[in-house]
């Protein structure tokens, strides 16, 4: 499987530091949000237009983004404030905000119990902030805070397991919440390289958890031990799975690139050239294209994928 430069998508310019942050798509309406947190906002993009259309503002610093297409809610994760937003993608005017931890980033949902969780990054001067936050979606109420061991980084959420996994800096871990019980860390899994950043869960349950020490583990349940290791480029961040073409997608920031790995074979693919600093993804996976957002030129270059 291949990547094949489409163009590029003009977005806002910056009108601060800090670039952009996860993106996420709805695919029923064929929209594409991403964090720009120099921005304070989340931008639009219409998939079949290939444009940017509008920005969710007032969001301050935020950095992660996440659709739930049951419900067709929008999350994201305001690190400059210390909540989470929720609206309807129909109406983004609905935005509701929901106080959480300190510096919230990583986001995941329960669509059964509609209760989403928040990865707090946390303040390094105070360990006891080292928190996740699970919010009711409905009530748009926080009803647990758990402490977690370190520096959370993202999360995901599998159904088959119904249970949230959180990748964790260091100690270098994933710690595990039950959907059911959502009150305290149920298990914790090591990882055997430093900073787990990146994270996936395909339909067999398999974690994919890229770490800052330029490892991809592959992970299958119900131990989740170690079934490949794979080498990477450099310090990943964001990972993207196209489940149908069996592609993992990988962001690395320095020097740039999108590195591609089959998760069947369990190799690497190829690496592209994206842009420094380009450190995270949108995968429109009906179209099997790939956004790579550019902070120097403030675009996303996109790429369809084919075999």
């Amino acid at each position: 499987m291949t990547l094949r430069l489409e163009g590029y998508v003009d977005l806002p310019e910056h009108r601060s530091a800090g670039g952009f942050d996860h993106a996420a798509v709805h695919r029923g309406l064929r929209r594409l949000y991403v964090a720009h947190t120099a921005n304070d906002a989340l931008d639009v993009v219409d998939l079949d237009k290939g444009r940017y259309v509008d920005s969710v503002s007032q969001l301050t610093g935020v950095a992660g983004a996440l659709v739930d297409e049951q419900s067709g809610l929008v999350f994201t994760s305001n690190r400059g404030e210390d909540t989470v937003g929720i609206f309807d993608a129909r109406s983004p005017g609905s935005l509701t905000k929901v106080p959480v931890g300190v510096r919230p980033n990583g986001l995941a949902f329960d669509p059964t119990r509609r209760t989403l969780l928040a990865a707090n990054v946390g303040d390094p001067a105070d360990p006891t902030t080292y928190t996740v936050s699970v919010v009711d979606a409905d009530r748009a109420t926080m009803i647990a805070s758990i402490p977690v061991p370190g520096r959370t980084r993202w999360t995901v959420f599998d159904p088959m397991a119904d249970a949230f996994f959180v990748n964790i800096a260091d100690p270098a871990s994933i710690v595990v919440v039950d959907g059911a019980e959502p009150t305290r860390v149920a298990r914790t899994i090591e990882v055997g390289a430093a900073g787990p950043h990146g994270l996936e869960v395909d339909e067999a349950g398999r974690l994919y958890c890229a770490c800052d020490a330029g490892r991809l583990f592959v992970m299958a349940p119900a131990s989740y031990a170690i079934v490949a290791e794979l080498a990477l480029a450099g310090s990943p961040d964001v990972i993207m799975l196209d489940r149908v073409l069996r592609s993992l997608y990988v962001a690395i920031g320095d020097p740039g690139l999108v590195e591609v790995f089959d998760v069947d074979r369990f190799e690497r693919v190829e690496s592209v050239a994206t842009e420094p600093g380009a450190h995270t993804l949108g995968l429109d996976a009906d179209r099997h294209r790939v956004y790579a957002f550019l902070p120097t030129t403030h675009r996303a270059t996109v790429f369809a994928a084919r075999a």
